[in-house]
């Protein structure tokens, strides 16, 4: 990367931080964590699917992710412009997980937050609170960076948190863990239904730990 290049980019996540530590209510501070994740899979082939009425719906405490796949039809799909390929390597990254060998350890306190919308990204950042201990294995960690829409709007039967970008982090060592990055906003997000959700597996994708922002009103 050229100087200059490098300067602007340093300058741009430095200001996205601070964005994002002024706006520190839009976060998961002070707010239960979510029980749970349940991830639903949408190919954009498939616009009944999105409107579906019965849509599996998480359970109570728990939190939902919505992947957009890209389709057979590619850009001529109809759900193609929230499609994404990360949709994909997650679902590969299901398909991998190794079978569990031993208990689920006890979950991890975490933390994440974002930032208002600036020059076209979003400062975002996720922290575990308690450090990994040996016991918890090879960690990854995510943060996916969703629209919420609320049912009954763009063609929606049930509330979805529609993933528009993701953070994947090998916390494979123990101890602590943190991380600030700007996220891309995709053309036709609405920022103002932008948050963060984030959560850390073990090697066999089991889920030791998940938080999400929350923004007060007068942050949006």
């Amino acid at each position: 990367m050229k100087p200059s290049l490098a300067l602007g980019a340093a300058a741009l996540l430095l200001a996205l931080h601070q964005a994002a530590l002024a706006q520190a209510s839009c976060s998961s501070e002070g707010q239960p964590a979510p029980s749970g994740l349940l991830e639903r899979f949408i190919s954009a082939d498939c616009e009944a699917c999105w409107s579906d009425a019965h849509a599996a719906l998480p359970r109570p405490g728990a939190v939902a992710l919505d992947w957009i796949l890209p389709g057979a039809q590619g850009d001529d799909a109809p759900l193609s412009a929230a499609a994404r390929q990360d949709g994909l390597d997650r679902l590969q990254a299901l398909g991998l997980a190794a079978d569990p060998t031993a208990p689920l350890p006890p979950p991890l306190a975490l933390r994440v937050a974002r930032g208002p919308a600036l020059g076209g990204y979003i400062g975002s950042s996720i922290a575990l609170q308690t450090a990994a201990a040996t016991t918890h294995g090879p960690l990854t960690a995510w943060l996916a960076l969703v629209e919420t829409i609320p049912a009954g709007a763009d063609g929606t039967a049930v509330e979805r948190n529609l993933v528009r970008n993701t953070l994947v982090l090998d916390w494979s060592a123990p101890g602590a863990h943190a991380e600030i990055r700007p996220l891309g906003v995709p053309e036709g997000a609405q920022a103002a239904r932008l948050r963060v959700i984030g959560w850390v597996e073990d090697a066999s994708a089991r889920v030791v730990a998940v938080a999400q922002s929350v923004c007060a009103d007068t942050d949006e």
